[in-house]
């Protein structure tokens, strides 16, 4: 009955002081701040130095607000409608003014256009000493005379502007860093904030790339508005060869026959003579791959060092033949689905040798030079192919990352100039003896697979000279550091360092 009678007292006890709490206490309970998560209400906020301020409620600001979270950061939005945005963002979150938000966080994001600024300017005090991290981009270049960044900068002096997370999406932010998009680029004036800002990329799982001052920031603000620079000189020569040959072709074997014969073989345009440019166009595209590394070489070998820049032509030809050999192995790709498909059309069956001869009652002596000659060229484009698939593969980063310098030259130099070989008398094995016959040259021109062995023959032949042991031992030497007339200049070089 005690116990009973001392449970009473307390319960009484509770209800009394629940009831005594005056309005002003209850009002303190009311305030700007929304939480968006009420299980986290009794967690105590954590500390400013891992809590961090987003303006801007948008696709990207949320999706950064989220990331942060998962991080582990406190996250503070920044909203001008803090009490009809709060449901729009993560929970876990908090949502304030800007005002109070501003004052909550060391960092701060700026996930907002440039054209939305100006209401940064009355918080230039509570910004003050502050980090503002811009992640803005315009949708043209030089679409405003300075950087947004530097606008931002012009607009809160007395603040630490950052460029930074600009180049990724929000949905990259969403579904985590990959191969693809997890550089992030940073530059500021400060180096104490570009620090901070980095450390929060690299817990965010990104690597960060200092790129300096924050006079770099138009460049930064120019990536996500590039479309495939890479690919642009090799898609141009892809499509310029392609339309060259295409026309050639048309009039050396469609035009002609009608011309000439009053045939009409127009059809043959959708297979036979897309299976003819194809797999031109791969052969030269595969050549210009090889190509710019030679001429490299020779160039050395001119100069005698390799202390000196190429050409700008050559130096972008170069950085592009990753490029080409992957457009290079797209027609190839396109020339063996056209073969597989070439015993299925409806020319073909009509036009097959073996009906043919059935109809006259004629035989043919088989021809074992003609047999030796049908395997080879099958042998060798099938094995042309698969070595072309092989350098496809390990053009891939995921790839590439996997492999030694060594073992990557290997396969991209050695293997390479293999395929070219490869696939180069597998073109060859094709015209056979038509080369000297003079049917073959329609209109006095000559065919396409005969134009298309110019270019890798060269390459083949320069590679030979390159690889002969005078040669390649000279052009080891200079890639080692050697330079012509270095030790006539300075005997003293030429010394031993040990005697």
């Amino acid at each position: 009955m005690e116990k009973f009678l001392l449970v009473l007292e307390v319960i009484t006890t509770c209800c009394a002081v629940t009831q005594s709490m005056t309005g002003q206490e209850r009002s303190e309970e009311k305030s700007e701040c929304v939480s968006l998560s009420p299980m986290m209400e009794a967690v105590p906020a954590p500390p400013e130095s891992e809590r961090v301020c987003v303006f801007g409620t948008g696709d990207l600001g949320r999706s950064l607000g989220l990331r942060l979270l998962q991080a582990g950061y406190g996250v503070v939005f920044g909203s001008r409608r803090p009490h009809s945005s709060s449901s729009l963002l993560p929970h876990g979150a908090q949502v304030l003014g800007h005002a109070a938000a501003a004052q909550s966080a060391h960092l701060i994001f700026i996930a907002v256009q440039r054209e939305h600024y100006d209401f940064l300017v009355p918080l230039a005090n509570q910004l003050k000493g502050k980090v503002l991290v811009d992640l803005s981009n315009n949708l043209k270049k030089n679409q405003y005379p300075e950087a947004n960044a530097e606008y931002l900068q012009s607009l809160v002096p007395g603040a630490e502007v950052v460029k930074g997370f600009n180049t990724l999406s929000a949905w990259s932010l969403q579904n985590g860093p990959s191969d693809a998009n997890r550089q992030v680029y940073i530059c500021g004036e400060s180096v104490e904030a570009k620090q901070a800002v980095i450390a929060v990329a690299i817990k965010l799982g990104f690597s960060a790339l200092d790129r300096g001052f924050l006079s770099v920031a138009r460049e930064l603000e120019d990536f996500p508005l590039q479309l495939f620079p890479q690919w642009r000189l090799p898609l141009r020569i892809a499509i310029g060869l392609s339309a060259a040959f295409f026309f050639y072709l048309l009039i050396r074997d469609i035009i002609y026959a009608y011309v000439t014969q009053s045939k009409d073989i127009s059809f043959r345009i959708m297979v036979s003579l897309a299976n003819k440019v194809c797999p031109i166009v791969s052969l030269i595209m595969l050549s210009l791959c090889y190509l710019p590394g030679v001429l490299a070489s020779f160039l050395q070998l001119y100069r005698g060092t390799k202390y000196r820049r190429f050409p700008d032509w050559l130096d972008r030809w170069m950085l592009c033949r990753k490029q080409l050999g992957l457009l290079a192995l797209g027609f190839a790709f396109l020339h063996v689905l056209y073969t597989l498909i070439i015993p299925i059309r409806f020319d073909y069956k009509h036009a097959s040798l073996s009906l043919f001869q059935i109809r006259e009652n004629r035989t043919t002596q088989f021809d074992m030079t003609t047999a030796w000659r049908g395997d080879s060229y099958l042998s060798l484009g099938i094995l042309g192919f698969g070595l072309y698939v092989l350098l496809g593969i390990t053009s891939l980063p995921s790839v590439s990352n996997a492999l030694s310098w060594r073992e990557f030259s290997f396969i991209q130099s050695k293997l390479g100039h293999l395929t070219l070989l490869l696939c180069t008398a597998h073109t060859y094995l094709y015209g056979w003896n038509r080369f000297l016959s003079s049917s073959t040259y329609k209109w006095y021109t000559p065919p396409g697979y005969m134009l298309c062995l110019v270019l890798p023959s060269v390459v083949l032949l320069l590679k030979l000279l390159l690889i002969t042991p005078c040669v390649d031992r000279t052009i080891t030497r200079i890639r080692q550091g050697w330079e012509r007339g270095a030790d006539q200049r300075n005997p003293k070089d030429s010394q031993p360092l040990i005697p």
